[in-house]
């Protein structure tokens, strides 16, 4: 009834080269190299935890800073998920995910409505989690949303340390996603009073 959910994005511009195939309907399994150490942990810890099948290759001007390549790897993934959704016919549509981890808490929120809207309210202490800024986290997850046409919330409601509340974040970002993703076999079309999902 539902067709493979899954989509192949490639990226070529002249700042980066991006290649990112997505399965929805997955078994958690990442293979991921943007050469962003931080980034890849976060990225490998959205698909297990969302059960997605996530490869990404990616090359960049890493020698000028992150920016470029975090970016473009959030653009592909979030085209590549609207890809993958269809028409978006059957999908539960909404979930949202708490996830601990050590003394922080994360909480993410998800509307596949296809209302591109991104709020996010974290505080990081320290400028750089590896490689990766931690004034781009926002940026990445607005991104997604843009991109993957969805309405995201994210919160960090506590914590210290900058490591625990970020992948606190991308823990919930994957469960949410997983859950909002899921097929509801009582629904038929679209999840949508109005009949339609704003393209």
């Amino acid at each position: 009834m539902y067709p493979e959910r899954s989509a192949q994005i490639e990226r070529k511009t002249g700042e980066t080269q991006i290649a990112l195939t997505l399965h929805i309907d997955g078994k958690g399994k990442a293979d991921i190299q943007t050469g962003i150490g931080f980034l890849d942990h976060m990225l490998t810890l959205f698909a297990s935890h969302g059960l997605f099948d996530l490869t990404v290759r990616a090359t960049g001007d890493l020698h000028i800073d992150d920016h470029h390549t975090a970016e473009d790897v959030c653009i592909c993934l979030g085209k590549a998920l609207d890809q993958a959704l269809g028409d978006r016919r059957g999908i539960v549509r909404t979930a949202h995910s708490y996830v601990p981890m050590d003394e922080a808490l994360g909480l993410v929120a998800i509307d596949l409505g296809g209302r591109a809207y991104c709020v996010f309210d974290a505080e990081f202490v320290t400028p750089r989690l590896g490689q990766l800024g931690t004034d781009l986290i926002f940026h990445l997850f607005e991104t997604l949303a843009i991109h993957g046409r969805l309405n995201l919330h994210a919160k960090v409601l506590y914590g210290r340390n900058d490591h625990h509340k970020a992948e606190a974040l991308f823990k919930a970002l994957g469960r949410a996603l997983d859950a909002a993703t899921q097929i509801d076999p009582r629904r038929q079309g679209v999840p949508s009073t109005k009949g339609t999902l704003i393209a």
